[in-house]
């Protein structure tokens, strides 16, 4: 072959399959969130009621963040979060959206399914949105933000669950089976999902109704959990553990199914709550308080982050995180320029996932105002945490607590008047926080 053949076939052929082989297909990616899953209730954050092995190995083979932070003490303004990047303030949706609610996530925020698709992603949402406000109106459902696929999501009003069929938010889903157990279904939709799309990236929200009130797990479990030592109600709650290891038999189907599809290295699972436990059926000890409240029980969330392809195995990170976070760090691990600082409040906590120990010094806030106590405690506050302290500002009495977490994580004394000076600087660092963003 002279040397004007082997250029023309160097360009044709080999440089094209060159270059392919070289591109870098952007990894998979899985978020799963449990619904009202306290800080401590699995295995791998200390539990040893409890059985989630699924969830442990995930954590075993990935990183596990003790301080990660839910956006708000309740459902919708968290999800908000997840799905825009920005403090729930900024959009106007601060508590939970109820059956008749005037408020909803707009269309006219981008979402972080949308985000995917720009970088080629197949996107998919299998459960509970709680951003429609009212579902009759169903301004802020899920269809107007853009998902390739929506399976049994919610469209009416959640209330109190339903997690044997017939579901009454779901009129139109059909059971696959005799007494179906939503869990399993929503398990089921997954790796169908997974199946169906293995062979280009896709983005996976899997967003269980459950742990949330009403507690009603599946009997078999549930008997195994009443006849083990130490079952109780509030604490070591069977109910909630049989609950809770119907979601695990799900991450572990899900780890089976990536397997056998040969791409479990490229992809990410990331496993979460969207708020403390509820203290009626729960105890998130060592931390105080639960949903509903800006206390670290009400806040403070499990989070595990598989990647074997990126993660060291076995890893755990005590760097203060906030759910606002995963929109930057998948926009950045998906190969999609940054974004700046008006369209996101988080940063991109990658780093963190390649073994880096700490992030850039930042302070987080929260803005949780109510017109009259939640029927589970919680009280109109707001919340800064800066260092090793946290501050809660009550709107109601007009007082401040003060805490130093490293020291008492169990916020059992309140340093307000032994240090002044710190509650003082606080104080005004949340007051500005307030008044940039004009709430």
């Amino acid at each position: 072959m002279n040397y004007k053949n082997f250029l023309i076939f160097f360009l044709t052929v080999l440089y094209p399959a060159y270059s392919i082989a070289q591109k870098k297909t952007p990894p998979n990616i899985i978020y799963i969130q449990a619904d009202d899953l306290g800080w401590s209730e699995l295995g791998c954050f200390g539990n040893r009621f409890n059985e989630t092995p699924a969830l442990d190995l995930l954590a075993k083979q990935g990183i596990r963040f003790t301080q990660a932070y839910a956006a708000a003490p309740v459902c919708s303004p968290t999800r908000v979060a997840l799905m825009t990047g920005l403090y729930p303030a900024k959009t106007g949706i601060t508590d939970y959206l109820d059956v008749k609610d005037e408020k909803f996530l707009s269309p006219d925020y981008l979402t972080l399914n949308e985000q995917m698709t720009k970088a080629g992603y197949h996107t998919g949402l299998i459960g509970k949105w709680h951003l429609t406000g009212d579902y009759d109106k169903k301004k802020g459902s899920p269809v107007k933000h853009g998902w390739d696929e929506i399976i049994c999501s919610e469209t009416r009003y959640i209330a109190g669950g339903a997690y044997f069929y017939p579901y009454f938010f779901l009129p139109e889903v059909k059971p696959k089976n005799d007494n179906e157990y939503l869990t399993d279904r929503l398990n089921q939709e997954a790796v169908g999902f997974i199946r169906k799309n293995a062979t280009k990236p896709f983005f996976l929200y899997l967003s269980h109704y459950s742990v949330h009130t009403k507690l009603s797990g599946k009997q078999d479990k549930v008997l195994k959990y009443k006849n083990k030592p130490g079952a109780g109600t509030t604490q070591n709650n069977p109910e909630l553990a049989a609950m809770l290891e119907s979601i695990d038999e799900g991450v572990g189907n899900i780890f089976t199914v990536l397997k056998e599809l040969g791409i479990d290295n490229n992809t990410i699972i990331i496993f979460t709550s969207d708020n403390g436990g509820e203290t009626k059926v729960t105890t998130n000890a060592p931390l105080r308080g639960g949903k509903s409240q800006l206390y670290e029980g009400g806040i403070r969330v499990p989070l595990i982050v598989y990647w074997p392809e990126k993660i060291k195995k076995g890893i755990t990170s005590d760097v203060p995180i906030l759910n606002v976070d995963i929109f930057p760090t998948l926009t950045a691990v998906a190969g999609l320029p940054a974004i700046g600082a008006s369209q996101s409040d988080g940063i991109d906590i990658s780093p963190l996932l390649s073994g880096q120990s700490t992030l850039p010094a930042r302070n987080l806030f929260w803005y949780y105002p109510l017109a009259k106590p939640h029927f589970l405690g919680g009280r109109s506050a707001s919340a800064v945490r800066s260092g090793d302290y946290k501050l809660i500002e009550f709107f109601d009495t007009n007082t401040v607590e003060l805490y130093n977490l490293k020291d008492d994580v169990s916020e059992t004394t309140d340093l307000s008047l032994q240090k002044p000076e710190k509650a003082a600087e606080l104080k005004a660092l949340l007051k500005s926080w307030r008044v940039k963003l004009d709430i």
